[in-house]
């Protein structure tokens, strides 16, 4: 890969990790109502399990688009039901969950797995490699999810500190039912290019 291309790769990992999505919204509600500590495995879930996925998906899974027509449609329809429930939850936390150490925020495994439900995620893993990854050499698709990997991380930790950040101001249970709502409503909204690509 050349220096050039390289560069492009970065670029396009840090805009697209760094935009709204399912992941950054859910993460600035954990940070939000749980603190960045107690996020932390939520943090590590999304950066590793989005490495591992572009990694698989590099590796062959965009063929089973191919071979089996339904199952890109069966994968959107399980990625909004599940973000719904998400944006249900959200919605429903509660004043101040967490503080008393009532809620749980997401584990590492349950965010790892989500990437796979995560509409966000599958475009830019498929993208990253249909761009990058052309001819879905080993070396190439090392990279690409390299690449990800590395910019992936720092991206979501943002988005967990701001959330963090923003918990001095949801100090009142209204302030932060206010919030987990917006947050809930924002998510929701994230599935218009998934829903309007019907």
């Amino acid at each position: 890969m050349t220096y050039e291309l390289l560069l492009a790769l970065a670029l396009f990992a840090f805009v697209s990790s760094i935009t709204p999505g399912p992941n950054n919204l859910m993460l600035m509600a954990s940070g939000a109502n749980f603190g960045l500590r107690r996020t932390l495995p939520h943090m590590l879930g999304v950066c590793l399990g989005f490495t591992f996925m572009v990694a698989l998906v590099g590796a062959g899974l965009m063929q089973v688009f191919d071979m089996v027509p339904y199952s890109h449609m069966a994968l959107k329809v399980a990625s909004v039901g599940y973000l719904l429930y998400l944006a249900w939850k959200i919605a429903n936390a509660g004043p101040a969950k967490g503080r008393d150490g009532s809620g749980r925020p997401m584990t590492f495994l349950q965010a790892a797995a989500f990437q796979w439900v995560n509409p966000k995620a599958w475009a830019m893993a498929l993208t990253a490699i249909t761009a990058y990854a052309p001819d879905r050499s080993l070396l190439a698709v090392a990279v690409v999810a390299g690449v990800f990997g590395l910019v992936n991380l720092p991206s979501v930790t943002s988005w967990a500190v701001l959330g963090q950040q923003m918990a001095r101001v949801l100090t009142n249970p209204r302030r932060l039912m206010i919030f987990n709502w917006t947050m809930a409503g924002l998510l929701v909204l994230s599935l218009y290019p998934v829903i309007r690509g019907h």
